[in-house]
């Protein structure tokens, strides 16, 4: 990432350069009669070489397109990124022009430590790309923008300045971590996860396929039918499917333990994508403030969506509980039967109690992980997406069951 250094008007590039010519003017008029022509022609082309520039520089704004482009707005952590401005002149007058892109924190640590900015002439009719690339370094919501543009004369005597365009909001998701595997405690009617249950649940929709005479019509997808123009039905996940609910503790948490933060969102993140690898169900609670007034729980589901939208609500999140973990569990939606919750939090304490006394009294199994089980934690995965496995070993993490 290439950061210009803005152009510094000298003191003959202000106001101090017109004080000085109509002393010369002034001087000038008082010899003229004395041979002062030469110094009253010389005082008049400098206010008319002024005038002009003042007036070159009033229309420099004018047919200037500037277009911000970001080639993805949602990214890991330590992923990289890449940001383009195509700029246009568009009339027959060059112009000196200064891009400035600022980034908002949203909450969170910057983007980037300092705002992007470049300059370059452009000639008549001209067209021109800005381009930076960048880490990603900092979990958050982002805004990158809008446009702040410079331009004037190419001497760069006046400049003229304006806003172009509408912020744009990138959302950097927790790094990926590799992880040992985390045994949980099954409660599904019909034992191994997979499509040999004999009872499909209307729930979990896995896809559509060509319908088959003979099965029931409640099968039917009728708007995917009419979509591919011939029947189509509803391909369903089997109801032994095992389901998991990530639930994120903010409360312990203070801005001394920052660093102890970030880790427990890269592996609520890590755990969501594994058991979603897995075949499990997956949704995710949190009694933390979210960014952008999002709901804080999603529901537990299987589907193509579920992972992206815990991601979200993690990149979201901020250290500052907006209420007790026991009260958000108890005004949550329904937790479906058969569910297993994943409680991650700081350390022991008397909460971590009561929410094993609550899963204790609703029969939901609770595995317990804490930043003291996370000592063996290693930050050297490089989070690649989504669904990229890391193949530089597992990380280790203590778990307590419930």
């Amino acid at each position: 990432m290439t950061i210009s250094q803005r152009r510094v008007s000298t003191l003959f590039s202000t106001a101090m350069i017109i004080f000085f010519v109509g002393i010369l003017l002034f001087v000038a008029l008082l010899n003229v009669s004395r041979g002062g022509h030469d110094l009253l022609i010389l005082s008049l082309l400098v206010i008319v070489m002024m005038g002009g520039l003042k007036l070159w520089t009033a229309f420099s704004h004018s047919k200037i397109g500037l277009r911000q482009v970001l080639d993805k707005v949602r990214v890991f952590a330590g992923e990289e990124m890449t940001l383009t401005i195509n700029a246009q002149n568009g009339k027959a007058l060059p112009v000196w022009l200064e891009v400035e892109i600022p980034v908002g924190d949203g909450g969170h640590a910057r983007l980037f430590d300092a705002p992007l900015t470049a300059q370059r002439s452009l000639l008549w009719y001209q067209i021109t790309k800005f381009r930076w690339s960048f880490v990603a370094a900092h979990r958050g919501v982002h805004t990158i923008g809008p446009i702040q543009a410079s331009s004037g004369d190419l001497f760069g005597f006046f400049v003229r300045q304006q806003s172009i365009g509408e912020a744009t909001e990138v959302i950097v998701y927790p790094k990926l971590l590799p992880l040992n595997p985390i045994t949980l405690p099954k409660r599904d009617f019909f034992g191994v996860p997979g499509g040999e249950s004999p009872v499909n649940d209307p729930v979990y929709i896995l896809g559509t396929a060509d319908y088959q005479y003979g099965r029931p019509a409640k099968y039917i997808h009728w708007k995917a039918s009419a979509r591919h123009h011939r029947l189509q039905e509803k391909i369903f996940e089997s109801t032994e499917q095992e389901k998991v609910l990530l639930i994120v503790d903010v409360g312990q948490f203070t801005d001394a333990d920052t660093q102890a933060f970030e880790r427990s969102l890269e592996v609520a993140a890590s755990l969501a994508v594994k058991f979603d690898r897995q075949g499990c169900a997956i949704g995710m609670l949190t009694n933390g403030a979210i960014v952008g007034g999002t709901s804080a729980f999603v529901s537990v589901a299987r589907s193509a969506r579920q992972v992206p939208a815990i991601l979200e609500v993690l990149a979201r999140l901020e250290m500052k509980p907006r209420a007790t973990l026991l009260e958000v569990l108890r005004d949550s939606l329904e937790i479906p039967w058969g569910t297993s919750c994943v409680y991650i939090t700081r350390k022991e304490d008397y909460m971590t109690r009561m929410v094993k006394e609550y899963g204790r009294s609703r029969r939901t199994p609770v595995t317990v992980i804490t930043c003291e089980g996370m000592s063996l934690l290693r930050r050297d995965g490089q989070a690649q997406g989504a669904y990229t496995s890391h193949t530089d070993g597992p990380v280790g993490v203590r778990v307590e069951r419930t």
